[in-house]
């Protein structure tokens, strides 16, 4: 049995996912998450509402490394809607990028939200709180 069947059955429903766009940056962000700095992610409600399987308050996500192995389990505590431009620093700190900065946040995340092709300032965010459960 394969380590993400293994998981699955120990976590029913468990969605299997990678963050980011790029095997690099799912690999950093979920090193972060495994480090325990890393306690919140966001994406755009666009593409949140285009996806097949979407987590929800009280589910389990298995993280998956740049080459779709996993890596980890997280649980998801909360989720609400936020404007790009009404994150808050204490919403950027819980997502433990770069220098854990506001600046340094709306910067990444309006160039991957770019490269998305969904960025405005106005935008709404699906923002996920959750909990490391298990390395690995």
């Amino acid at each position: 049995m394969t380590v993400i069947k293994q998981l699955k059955a120990k976590y029913p429903n468990a969605l299997s996912w990678s963050f980011g766009d790029s095997p690099e940056l799912a690999d950093e962000l979920a090193a972060l998450v495994m480090k325990g700095l890393k306690t919140a992610t966001c994406c755009s409600l666009l593409s949140f509402e285009k996806e097949e399987g979407s987590p929800s308050v009280g589910s389990y996500s298995i993280v998956l490394s740049g080459e779709g192995s996993p890596v980890c389990v997280i649980r998801t505590t909360a989720m609400y809607l936020k404007c790009f431009s009404d994150v808050t620093a204490e919403l950027a700190k819980k997502e433990g990028e770069g220098d854990l900065s506001l600046d340094y946040w709306k910067k990444a995340h309006q160039a991957f939200f770019e490269r998305e092709g969904t960025y405005s300032e106005d935008m709404e965010l699906v923002f996920e709180e959750f909990q490391l459960i298990e390395i690995v």
